[in-house]
C-alpha cells in the first residue's frame, strides 16, 4: 500500500472510531423508526415505461454557387444531383394511448424531419408515423406500431399550485432515460415568440437539450406538463424550465387523434389586459379579470348579451387575470361545448353562458374570383397584442393568382381599394362592395405594400 493512501485509511479509521457506535450505523439507514425511507423508486418503476427517446433524421440540401452554375458542373463533369447532408436531432415523447400507440412530443422535435424512430424504455425501436402537429402550441403526435406499451395517466394541471413536487423525465443530450426532481415554481408563464397559445409551468426541475417531449409528473406518477424549453444564458440548465400543462396537451391530443389538425373554436370576444389606469377606473384590483375591447357581431358572446366594457373575471370555472390566460382557455375547448363566464358590469357580478362557436373563415373565391385559393381568417392574439387590424391569409393554394404576385401563407391583410379592415366581417364588406381593379394592402415583415390582383 502507497504510504499516502495508508495514511488517509488510517486517519479514516481514527475518525469512525471516534463516533458513538450508533452515528455509524445511522450513516446510511435502510429506515427510520421501522419506517422505509421516502423515495421516488416505486413511482418511475410505473412512469419510466411511458417515457420514450425520439430521434430525427432530416435531410439537407446543401447549396453552393459553384455547384449549381451549370457551366461549372459541365466543365468538370459533376453529376447533376443535389447534394444532401443528414442533419440528426434527438428528444422525448409520452406514450397517452397505449392501444393506438400513439406518442406526445414537442413540434420542435420533430419539424421538416423526414425520418422518425422511437425507442423504448426496453430497447426497442419503431419507426414513427406523423399523426398531426400544432405550432401554436408546440405540440405534435406520433404514432408506433407497437405492442405492450403503457400509457401515462393525465393530471389536470389547472390544479397545480406553485411549490407542488415535480419530476422531469426525459432523454437529456441523448444519455438515454434520465430522471431530475423539483417544485412547481410558477404558474401561466408566457412571452414566449411564435406560440398563440402559452400558458407555461415552471419548474427547476433540471431540464436539458433532448429532454422536449419528455414528461414532467406529480408524486403520483400522472402527467402534468409536457416539458417543453429552458430558460439559459449559457445553453446549460441554470434551473428554469417550462412544461405545456397537461389540460392543454389533453386537448391538443385529442384534436390530432380525431381530426390530424385542432379545430379550435371561438367566442367572439376580443379582451385586453386591466392596466393600472382602467383597474382603478373601475374600482378593481390589478390581475383580476380582463376588459373586454370588442364583441364581434353576431357571435356566441354577442348573442348572449355581452358588451364592451364588461370585465370577465371567470371562463369555466377557472379565475382569468391577462389576456393571454384567457385565450388559452378560450382554445382548450371544443366547438360547441358550453361554457359559463363570469363578468362583472358597473360593479355588478354577473354571469352568461354561451356556446364555443367554429372559428371563421372566408374562402376568397367565395368574395371575388380572383381570390380563388386563398382563406383568410382573423388575426391571432399575438398580431392583435401588437395593435395590428386586418386579416390573415392562413392558407394559400400554390397556383393562385395571390400566390403568382407574390402573397405568401401568413400575409396580413390589413385593406383593399385604400380602405382599412379590422377584421373579417369588415374585409368581406369591402371586397363584396368592389366591381372594378382589386388592390390588395398586405403586411409582411413590418413593411407593407399594395399589390394589384387582376
Amino acid at each position: 500500500m502507497q504510504p499516502l493512501l495508508k495514511l488517509s485509511v488510517i486517519v479514516f479509521a481514527s475518525f469512525l472510531a471516534s463516533l458513538p457506535s450508533g452515528a455509524v450505523q445511522a450513516a446510511l439507514p435502510a429506515s427510520v423508526n421501522g419506517e422505509q425511507l421516502p423515495s421516488l423508486a416505486p413511482v418511475l418503476d410505473r412512469v419510466t415505461p411511458s417515457v420514450v427517446n425520439v430521434y430525427t433524421q432530416t435531410r439537407v440540401r446543401v447549396r453552393s454557387p459553384l455547384m449549381e452554375d451549370p457551366f461549372f458542373r459541365r466543365f468538370f463533369n459533376i453529376p447533376d444531383t443535389p447534394r444532401e447532408r443528414i442533419s440528426q436531432s434527438l428528444g422525448s415523447g409520452v406514450i397517452v394511448d397505449a392501444g393506438e400507440g400513439y406518442v406526445l412530443t414537442n413540434n420542435h422535435v420533430i419539424a421538416g424531419a423526414d425520418d422518425i424512430s422511437v425507442t423504448l424504455s426496453d430497447g426497442r425501436s419503431f419507426d414513427a408515423e406523423v399523426i398531426g402537429t400544432d405550432p401554436d402550441t408546440d405540440l405534435a403526435m406520433v404514432r408506433i406500431p407497437a405492442e405492450d406499451l403503457q400509457a401515462l395517466p393525465f393530471a389536470d394541471s389547472n390544479r397545480l399550485r406553485v411549490g407542488d413536487f415535480v419530476v422531469a423525465v426525459g432523454n437529456p443530450f441523448g444519455l438515454g432515460q434520465t430522471v431530475t426532481s423539483g417544485i412547481v415554481s410558477a404558474l401561466g408563464r408566457s412571452a414566449f415568440r411564435g406560440l398563440e397559445f402559452q400558458n407555461f409551468i415552471q419548474t427547476d426541475a433540471s431540464i436539458n437539450p433532448g429532454n422536449s417531449g419528455g414528461a414532467l409528473i406529480n408524486l403520483r406518477g400522472e402527467l402534468v406538463g409536457i416539458n417543453s424549453a429552458i430558460f439559459t444564458p449559457s445553453g446549460g440548465n441554470v434551473g428554469i424550465g417550462f412544461a405545456i400543462p397537461s389540460a392543454m396537451a389533453r386537448y391538443v391530443m385529442d384534436q390530432l387523434a380525431r381530426f390530424g389538425e385542432v379545430r379550435r373554436g371561438t367566442l367572439g370576444i376580443f379582451v385586453q389586459d386591466l392596466t393600472v389606469e382602467l383597474a382603478g377606473a373601475l374600482g378593481l384590483e390589478i390581475g383580476r379579470g380582463v376588459l373586454v375591447a370588442e364583441v364581434a357581431k353576431e357571435s356566441a358572446a354577442d348573442k348572449a348579451g355581452l358588451r364592451a366594457g364588461d370585465v370577465i373575471t371567470a371562463v369555466a370555472g377557472y379565475p382569468v387575470s391577462n389576456a393571454q390566460e384567457f385565450h388559452n382557455y378560450e382554445g382548450q375547448f371544443p366547438v360547441d361545448d358550453r361554457l359559463r363566464l363570469d363578468f362583472l358590469r358597473e360593479r355588478s357580478e354577473k354571469y352568461v353562458t354561451l356556446s364555443v362557436e367554429e372559428l371563421r373563415v372566408l374562402q376568397g373565391g367565395k368574395l371575388d374570383f380572383r381570390l380563388e385559393g386563398a382563406t383568410f381568417e382573423e388575426l391571432p392574439l399575438k398580431l392583435r397584442s401588437e395593435r395590428l387590424t386586418g386579416v390573415l391569409l392562413s392558407k394559400l393554394a400554390a397556383e393562385s393568382r395571390l400566390a403568382r404576385r407574390g402573397l405568401r401563407k401568413g400575409d396580413i391583410i390589413t385593406g383593399s381599394n385604400r380602405i382599412k379592415v379590422r377584421d373579417l366581417a369588415e374585409f368581406e364588406e369591402v371586397i363584396s362592395s368592389i366591381s372594378g381593379p382589386l388592390y390588395i394592402q398586405v403586411r409582411r415583415d413590418r413593411g407593407e405594400y399594395v399589390v394589384r390582383i387582376d
